[in-house]
C-alpha cells in the first residue's frame, strides 16, 4: 500500500491518484506515522505537511517508520526538506526541490511553505518561493526579465510573510518594481495553464509515478532503531497516538492503562511484576538478572517501584497483557465514558484544559479511592507506576471530569429512590 499525504500541493481529485494501490491522507502531522494502517512494507510518500496550526510531524517519527520497515519517501513540499535532512538514515527524496535542498541550494521550509484557508480547506492561496524562482527563471528564458531584476523581484518577494504571499501580492510588488511586463505576462500564462510555474506540483507527481512503479523503496538493509530517537518523548508521543479496538470501542490505550493505576487495587502487584520482566529482558541489552537481585545491588532496603521506573511502550501487547490483565469489560465501558465525558468538556466549556482541573480536588478524590492519608500518596502512586504523587495527579485529572459525572449520577439514582 502507497499511503500519499498531500493536500495543497496535489489534491485528493488528482487522477494519478485513482488508484487501488494509493491511499490518499490529508497533509502530514504529529501523530499521523503511529497509525497502526502503516504497516512494514508499505511506502509511505510525505508531500504536504501541516505546522502552523498543528504540531508537525517530527523527524523522530519518521526515523521510527523506517526502523519499522516503512519505505519512507519525501517530495515538492515539506517531504522534500525531510528527505534532504533524513536521507542518510534512509529516507527517499525525488524531484527537482528534494535535490535543491539536498544541494544546499535552498534552506528552510519557508522556500515550500503556503497558506491556506483557516476553515480546514487545503487548498494553497498563496505562492511558494520554489515555484516564484522557478517561475522567474521561466520568464528570463523567455526573455521576459533580465538576471537583475528577476534577482530584485526573488528578494522582494521572498521577504513577504509566507501567508500573505497572494498573486494580488505578487501584482502589488511588480507595479511597486514597475514589472508590469512581467505581471502581464505571468497572468497570461496562467490564464493559459493554471498549474503554470508550479514547481512543486511537477515533483509530487513525479514522486507518484515513482512510487506506483514501485521504484521508492531505499536500496540495502532497513537501518535498525538506535536508542538514540528512542527517547522519552518519542515514547510519550508513541503512547499518546496507542489506540486499540476492543469489544467494539475505540479507547486510547493510555486511558485504559490509567485507569487501572487509578482504580485497580490488585494494579501493584502487576506493576511489580512489569518490574520483573524488565529485569528479567532489558531492552538495552544487558544481561537479564531477578528483580530481587538487581535490587540488592544497587539498594539497601528501599522497595523496586521506588528504585527502578522503566518507561512503558504501550504498543507492546506483551507488556499490554501483562499490566491490563485486570481490565474488566465494565472498565472498557467506563473508559469510553470518561473520554466522551472529556470531550464534552473541551467542547462545551470554552478554554477547558485537563491542566485547569484542581490539583487539591484530584489530590483528594485519589486518597478516597486509595484509602490513605496524604502523607502516603507518594508511596502508593510509586507502588502504581506513578513515580509520585505530583506525577498521578497530573494523570488522574483526565478521569476527573468522568468519575465527577460518574457520582453525580450516583447521587441522583440515590436521590430518586428515596423520593
Amino acid at each position: 500500500m502507497i499511503h500519499v499525504f498531500t493536500g495543497q500541493t496535489l489534491p485528493a481529485s488528482e487522477p494519478q491518484l485513482a488508484t487501488p494501490d494509493i491511499r490518499i491522507r490529508p497533509p502530514a502531522r504529529h501523530g499521523d506515522l503511529f497509525d497502526t494502517a502503516i504497516r512494514p512494507g508499505d511506502t509511505v510518500l510525505i508531500i504536504d505537511g501541516l505546522y502552523h496550526q498543528t504540531p508537525a510531524l517530527r523527524h523522530k517519527e519518521i526515523l521510527a517508520a523506517i526502523a519499522r520497515g516503512v519505505h519512507m519517501t519525501g517530495a515538492a513540499s515539506i517531504g522534500a526538506l525531510r528527505a534532504a535532512e533524513l536521507a542518510p538514515f534512509g529516507m527517499l527524496g525525488i524531484g527537482s526541490i528534494y535535490t535543491s535542498y539536498a544541494r544546499g541550494e535552498i534552506h528552510g521550509d519557508d522556500e515550500v511553505a503556503v497558506g491556506q484557508a483557516p476553515d480546514g480547506e487545503e487548498e494553497s492561496l498563496t505562492w511558494p518561493v520554489v515555484n516564484l524562482r522557478h517561475t522567474l527563471r521561466l520568464a528570463r528564458a523567455a526573455g521576459i526579465v533580465d538576471g537583475e531584476r528577476a534577482a530584485g523581484l526573488l528578494t522582494e518577494l521572498h521577504a513577504v510573510y509566507y501567508p500573505q504571499r497572494t498573486t494580488a501580492a505578487i501584482r502589488a510588488v511588480c507595479r511597486r518594481r514597475n514589472e508590469t511586463q512581467f505581471a502581464q505576462w505571468l497572468a497570461d500564462q496562467r490564464r493559459t495553464d493554471p498549474h503554470f510555474g508550479d514547481l512543486k506540483r511537477a515533483d509530487a507527481l513525479t514522486a507518484v509515478r515513482t512510487a506506483l512503479n514501485n521504484s521508492a523503496a531505499p536500496t540495502g538493509q532497513t537501518p535498525r532503531r538506535p536508542p538514540v530517537w528512542d527517547t522519552a518523548y518519542y515514547r510519550r508521543w508513541s503512547n499518546t497516538f496507542a489506540h486499540d479496538r476492543v469489544c467494539g470501542l475505540d479507547l486510547p490505550t493510555e486511558d485504559r492503562l490509567i485507569y487501572q493505576q487509578v482504580f485497580d487495587p490488585a494494579f501493584p502487584a502487576r506493576w511489580t511484576a512489569y518490574l520483573e520482566r524488565r529485569s528479567l529482558q532489558p531492552t538495552d541489552g544487558a544481561p537479564g538478572l531477578p528483580l530481587r537481585v538487581r535490587l540488592a545491588q544497587v539498594t539497601g532496603g528501599l522497595p523496586a517501584h521506588r528504585v527502578f521506573r522503566p518507561p512503558v511502550d504501550l504498543r507492546d501487547q506483551t507488556t499490554l497483557g501483562l499490566l491490563l490483565a485486570g481490565e474488566s469489560e465494565q472498565d472498557r465501558q467506563a473508559v469510553a465514558h470518561y473520554a466522551r465525558t472529556l470531550a464534552h468538556a473541551r467542547h462545551s466549556r470554552s478554554g477547558f484544559q485537563i491542566a485547569a482541573v484542581r490539583d487539591d480536588l484530584t489530590r483528594s478524590l485519589l486518597q478516597r479511592m486509595w484509602h490513605c492519608p496524604d502523607p502516603e500518596l507518594d508511596t502508593e502512586a510509586s507502588a502504581r507506576g506513578l513515580d509520585c504523587a505530583a506525577r498521578a495527579v497530573e494523570k488522574a485529572k483526565r478521569l476527573v471530569p468522568g468519575l465527577l459525572d460518574e457520582m453525580n449520577q450516583a447521587t441522583k439514582l440515590t436521590e430518586t429512590a428515596h423520593d
